[in-house]
């Protein structure tokens, strides 16, 4: 952004481009999803990572500029709103034993692939903030928790479906 340029092996590329994946993987789970409740707040976690992206796009010399322009950084408020998803969910009996394969249903393999995806953007953001390139610690934090959030969604599918800890093959 302002014009800067960087190759594209940088790190800070390398995180956008990631994260623009996750936004990729996370409308595949929303447009094959067939529950409302995950879809549209798929829809809003969506519209979260285009501010989170462009706010890792931004080197840290620009970041006040950025602001005074009008642009968001991402907030607390913005992970309080996924630890309140989280809470709901675990809140409703969620079924799993032990570690979770990916592959009950389309619905929950679609929100296990954006996880890796997530898990893999967050690894990319404490790349950029341990080499001082991210100032914002709750790029990192909101990355956590979604990639919590993507886990819960996938299990909470499977359970609705009633294919909790069945083989994808005898779907």
């Amino acid at each position: 952004m302002y014009g800067r340029r960087v190759a594209k092996t940088h790190p800070r590329v390398e995180a956008c481009g990631t994260v623009d994946e996750l936004n990729a993987a996370l409308g595949l789970a929303r447009a094959t999803g067939t529950n409302d409740f995950v879809r549209g707040n798929l829809l809003a976690i969506q519209n979260d990572l285009v501010l989170l992206m462009g706010e890792v796009g931004v080197v840290t010399e620009d970041l006040p500029r950025y602001v005074k322009d009008g642009y968001s950084t991402v907030t607390p408020e913005m992970t309080a709103k996924l630890n309140s998803l989280v809470s709901e969910l675990e809140g409703q009996k969620v079924s799993f034993k032990g570690w979770a394969t990916p592959g009950g249903t389309l619905d929950a393999s679609a929100l296990d692939m954006a996880r890796t995806i997530c898990r893999r953007a967050e690894r990319r953001a404490c790349g950029l903030r341990e080499t001082g390139e991210l100032k914002n610690p709750e790029v990192i934090i909101y990355l956590n928790r979604l990639s919590d959030l993507l886990w819960l969604f996938a299990r909470w599918v499977e359970t609705k479906s009633g294919m909790v800890g069945k083989d994808s093959a005898s779907v």
